[in-house]
């Protein structure tokens, strides 16, 4: 049983969508939905610098395109589904498309609306988020709460990350914890924590309209990992999680307890497998960063079905 999984911010480099736009008919897609979003997603996936994406407003809608994209282009001419879908933070959005319970383009026009408003509520105050890697996870923990930051993700394999004010995380740094490495990431808020209260009202006004439908496959959610049959009650959590963490780890578990073998992670790819490599280190991994990764996906997707 294969998992495919979607990526969350931070995950986004310069340029990383050019090597996709050869495949023919991807570029026209990205015109479509750079319609739909508003935003030049092909000059922001390949000549766009590394500031511009990191704005919350540009990278996620860039980052679900560009999992649907790919994710379109490897299973297009393919019979079926893979058996398990989910998504890291913004990824859901993405994955929720994948699985079904959204078309394509209403994961864009929730992704755009979710991103302006993460957007507005992260200019409010000078927030950040930092990934802190290793420790004795109790101390590291405690060390979190002593800065007055909050846990954001649990990621598994290791990580967690804090996230809370610019001023905190500056201080968390200077005093981290016994044996642990803090790596500043790449966003522009404290996504996931009360922070973000503001944008949870307002993408639930938008997403209170939206089309949806129940899931075709398994379909995995970040609250604590469950398999989610019902797509409006899919959509409400995806909404509530803007301010509540990322159980990452959770999801990693329900992939184990479902017997998944494999990980395809869609585009800009590498994260969520590398998490994988010590969580599940018996589970196959292809991370799609280039179209010359499809091949082997495809071998795996043949194998599966076989």
């Amino acid at each position: 049983m294969i998992l495919l999984a979607s990526p969350g911010q931070g995950a986004q480099t310069p340029g990383f969508l050019q090597p996709w736009l050869e495949i023919p008919g991807v570029a026209d897609r990205l015109a479509w939905w750079s319609a739909v979003t508003g935003l030049d997603l092909v000059r922001y996936g390949t000549t766009a610098d590394a500031e511009e994406i990191r704005d919350t407003a540009v990278a996620q809608p860039l980052l679900v395109a560009a999992a649907l994209a790919a994710y379109e282009v490897l299973y297009g001419a393919e019979d079926g589904l893979p058996g398990v879908v989910a998504g890291h933070s913004v990824g859901e959005l993405a994955a929720g498309a994948i699985a079904g319970v959204l078309s394509p383009e209403t994961a864009l026009v929730l992704v755009r609306e979710r991103g302006r408003a993460m957007a507005e509520a992260a200019a409010v105050t000078e927030t950040g988020m930092t990934a802190v890697l290793g420790g004795d996870p109790d101390e590291v923990l405690a060390s979190i709460d002593k800065h007055g930051l909050t846990v954001a993700n649990v990621n598994g394999a290791g990580q967690v990350v804090a996230a809370g004010t610019v001023r905190a995380l500056a201080e968390f740094a200077d005093d981290p914890p016994a044996k642990a490495r803090l790596r500043s990431l790449s966003v522009a808020g404290a996504f996931h924590t009360e922070h973000m209260a503001p944008a949870v009202d307002a993408l639930r006004r938008v997403a209170s309209g939206a089309p949806v439908a129940d899931p075709r496959t398994r379909l995995l959610q970040n609250r604590d990992g469950a398999v989610v049959e019902d797509g409006p009650g899919f959509v409400a959590r995806l909404v509530e999680q803007v301010s509540a963490p990322v159980r990452w780890d959770a999801c990693m578990a329900t992939t184990r307890d479902l017997g998944v073998t494999a990980i395809i992670e869609l585009p800009p790819a590498g994260t969520l497998t590398g998490l994988a490599r010590r969580e599940l280190p018996d589970v196959e991994r292809i991370a799609l960063k280039t179209p010359a990764d499809l091949d082997k996906a495809r071998e795996l997707i043949k194998a599966d079905a076989a």
